[in-house]
């Protein structure tokens, strides 16, 4: 398939509750790495697309397993610089019966947070790429992190290379938004870079989805998901895609028995990068993104690491 696809970001290292347990209330957590854009690296390496993973870690051995870990999925890892510094982590309980999920990050001064927005050289980064695909989570690291962000994306835009930003972040990035070819974002994610709160209205869903294309020229696609809960522990899972031609949806999942919510949002932008990368029509992409984000909640951890094969 035709163009890397180069993912930026932040790699942590997720400590969580073992099932249907509180944080510390036992004294063992379960470990593995993970991160939005990883998270997106890993599913798009596995449905046999070449990708890459630029991002710094700590030169130590959490740092390294992260790294080996990428490179065993098939991630190209060149572009990681190991670092002096500590790696970012969050915990998280998982959610049980009418308890949701909680989630507490520690990434204050981790090597990542702390780099040089200059130490990435994003002309030799892209070469050869077809995509870069960011979110707005880095930036809430640092204002270096935000920079890095940044300049990734308007190197892709000099270079040619078509950029997919996740904007489901608080605050979002206006700037980042507009240089977006696919944005995974919703309604509320819109008002709030518009600065028009009635846009959230389920109602005006229309009205977003216009304001957007009308605010970002360079937009192609827009792209999100909706979760209507029936139970604590059964969810209706659905998803939607925007072109400035058509509107389509993938259909709809009912989840029960869910494993892990964690990295549902990565695998379907995953399956959206996956679909346009293979020429699908955008109906088919909406479908089969939808089944990669479904899939996800039967996996334990960050990493969708279900194969093509994989039926949902």
């Amino acid at each position: 398939m035709a163009g890397r696809i180069v993912c930026f970001g932040e790699i942590l290292l997720r400590l969580a509750a073992p099932p249907g347990r509180m944080l510390l209330q036992t004294p063992a957590l379960d470990a593995c790495a993970g991160g939005a854009e990883a998270n997106v690296a890993v599913a798009l390496a596995l449905l046999g697309h070449r990708t890459a993973m630029v991002s710094v870690l700590p030169d130590n051995s959490l740092g390294r397993a992260a790294l080996d870990g990428l490179r065993a999925h098939g991630v190209d890892t060149a572009g990681i610089r190991l670092r002096p510094g500590r790696m970012g982590l969050y915990f998280i309980t998982p959610d049980a019966a009418a308890r949701p999920s909680e989630i507490i990050y520690d990434r204050a001064g981790s090597a990542y947070a702390l780099a040089d927005p200059g130490l990435y050289d994003w002309p030799a980064l892209l070469d050869g790429a077809g995509w870069l695909h960011v979110s707005g989570i880095p930036p809430a690291a640092g204002d270096g992190p935000a920079q890095a962000v940044l300049a990734a994306m308007r190197a892709a835009r000099a270079a040619g290379v078509r950029v997919a930003f996740d904007g489901t972040a608080q605050p979002p990035l206006p700037e980042a938004m507009r240089m977006a070819d696919v944005l995974f974002a919703g309604p509320r994610d819109i008002a709030l870079v518009l600065d028009r709160p009635e846009l959230a209205d389920r109602a005006r869903e229309q009205d977003a989805v216009r304001g957007a294309f009308a605010a970002f020229p360079d937009l192609a696609m827009l792209a999100w998901t909706r979760r209507v809960p029936h139970r604590a522990d059964e969810h209706e899972l659905s998803a939607v895609l925007h072109t400035r031609t058509a509107s389509v949806t993938g259909g709809s999942y009912r989840l029960s028995g869910t494993v892990d919510r964690i990295g549902t949002g990565d695998a379907f932008a995953a399956g959206v990068l996956h679909g346009l990368q293979s020429g699908m029509a955008t109906a088919d992409v909406a479908g089969f993104a939808l089944a990669a984000a479904a899939m996800k909640h039967a996996i334990t951890g960050d990493l969708n690491v279900a194969h093509a094969g994989t039926s949902a």
